[in-house]
Parts: structure tokens; sequence; C-alpha cells
């Protein structure tokens, strides 16, 4: 059978069983998220590899999951590089992934590294374009609060790294970013909780004691303030489910 035999008989029963693939225009507009830097957007686009609208690339379930990451990733890495990362940390990337891709046994493991995948280069995404978008100080800032959520993270030790005064660089802040650097801060964190509360088994102590929190009762608290819920219960409603439509 040739190729148009065989594209002729594929197209027939895709008909016949009513399958499609996902349409173009969301494909593109999910890559653009992740371009832009725009985490919440590509978490609202994406799509798990078994939804229906998916294509089957193999009768096996496992090799149709990593068949589909390692196109996605070659997309997202080509985007992003369009969208101003460095090619080299792209590829580099790309390459760290993919040979993470081919250690994956379970048709889960991939799952979770799709979603791992697509935040890490959306939120390194964001981070380019806020180089662009805010003064040097405050970028050095966000770079350093994005790599040390694991330890404290004071506003002297900011002034230090940005050679700014303690006062001059919250006021600087504020304007820049919109909010106070301790809310900021506290705000990634929680980011944080809420994907290791959804991807890992961490215990909440665990992560409290990963993210800085002064106790678990503290954790507890402010996670339930920024959420709605307690991160027991967050974990019972979203731990390793899909991401939003």
């Amino acid at each position: 059978m040739d190729i148009q035999k065989k594209l002729s008989h594929v197209e027939f029963i895709n008909r016949e069983y009513n399958v499609s693939h996902l349409s173009y225009e969301r494909e593109m507009a999910f890559f653009q998220s992740i371009k832009d830097g725009d985490p919440d957007e590509a978490k609202r686009l994406f799509k798990p590899f078994n939804d229906k609208e998916m294509g089957k690339l193999s009768d096996d379930d496992l090799r149709n999951h990593k068949y589909h990451l390692i196109i996605t990733i070659a997309f997202i890495t080509r985007y992003c590089i369009e969208g101003g990362m460095e090619m080299e940390t792209a590829y580099n990337l790309s390459d760290i992934y993919i040979r993470s891709i081919d250690k994956c046994r379970k048709v889960d493991e991939v799952n979770l590294l799709h979603r791992e995948v697509v935040d890490d280069y959306a939120q390194r995404m964001q981070l380019i374009r806020r180089q662009n978008r805010y003064p040097k100080a405050i970028t050095i800032c966000l770079d350093y609060i994005y790599d040390n959520l694991h330890t404290k993270i004071t506003l002297d030790k900011l002034a230090e790294i940005t050679s700014l005064s303690s006062a001059y660089l919250s006021k600087l802040f504020h304007k820049e970013v919109g909010i106070p650097v301790s809310v900021y801060i506290t705000k990634k964190r929680i980011e944080a909780a809420s994907n290791m509360l959804k991807y890992t088994d961490n215990t909440s102590l665990e992560i409290a004691e990963y993210l800085c929190f002064s106790s678990e009762s503290h954790f507890i608290q402010v996670f339930r303030k920024h959420t709605g819920y307690t991160p027991k219960c967050y974990r019972e409603a979203f731990f390793r489910t899909s991401r939003p439509k």
C-alpha cells in the first residue's frame, strides 16, 4: 500500500468513526501562549495526549504518548527561539526533556513530563519577556526569586544583588510589578506549592519546609487564603488531573 492509499484509508476510517484532530487554530494558539510567556493561557489551552482530539501515532499507548510529547517539544522549542530564547538554551532543554521521555516506562510519567515541559518553557519565556518590560534591577529580582523559592529571600538580599537601597528597591518593585516584594514572593511560593500538590507525593509538611514557610500550619493558612483550599483538599481535587480546558 503506497502513501496515497494509506492516506485515503485513514481518512475513510476517521470519517466512519468520527475521529478528528485538534483544530489547527487552537494548537497554534497553545504554542503561541508559551512563546508569549503566558503560563495561565498555556494551562487553559493545554490538552492531554489521551484527549479524543489528539491523533493516534502508534497502537502502543506508551509509544503514542512519547511520540506526541517529542513532537510537542519540537514545536515549543522553535516557537521559543522565535520568541527570543537563546537557541542553545532552547535546544539543550529539548535534548534534556527528550532524554527524559526515553526513560519513561508508564503513560502517567509521560503525562507528568508533558505538564512540566509546558510549565518550564512558559515560565522561562515569561522571564525573557519581563527582561524587556522591567528595569534591569527588577529583572534581577524576579530571576533571583524564581530560582530561590526554596531559600529565605529578604528585601535586603535583593537590594544587595541590585546595588540599590532597600527602601528604593521596595518602592521601585511595587511601582513596576504592582504588588510589594513580599506579596510577590508569597504568590510564587503558592504557585510552586500548588504544582507540588498536583504532581508530586510530597507531604504538606515537606512542601512547607521546602518553600521556607515558618511552619506547616502557617503554610496551610496562607495556602487557603490564596486558593480557597487547604493543601489536603487541593490535592484531593487536583492531584494528577488534566489541566483545565
